[in-house]
């Protein structure tokens, strides 16, 4: 299965919540690959984001969000450092936000190697 494959599956109207939260993540780390069933992020072959579809929401997570700077508070603690936010419409999709939330992230993977 490829990510295009999965987003496509994904039904409506969560697709176009994935598409947008796709969008946002490639445009920072480039495409993403199927890990565990799931599409996921990867800098230097350590995971940085995650997409992850529910019957009601899609999940995009973030491996080191606890460590990210979330003035916003929509980003909710899981397990071990990751964070993630739900996204039931593409109006949950914010793109400066998201942005921020992933280069951060970025940050944490890098300084962790």
């Amino acid at each position: 299965m490829t990510v295009d494959e999965y987003i496509e599956a994904v039904p409506e109207p969560l697709r176009g919540a994935a598409a947008a939260a796709r969008a946002v993540i490639d445009a920072e780390l480039g495409e993403g690959i199927i890990w565990h069933g799931h599409p996921v992020w990867m800098l230097d072959e350590k995971p940085v984001a995650l997409l992850k579809a529910y019957t009601a929401f899609v999940t995009f997570g973030l491996f080191q969000g606890q460590r990210v700077d979330d003035a916003s508070g929509r980003l909710q603690p899981a397990a071990r450092r990751m964070a993630s936010v739900r996204l039931r419409a593409v109006a949950d999709v914010d793109e400066a936000l998201f942005t921020g939330w992933i280069r951060e992230a970025q940050s944490h993977v890098t300084l962790a190697a």
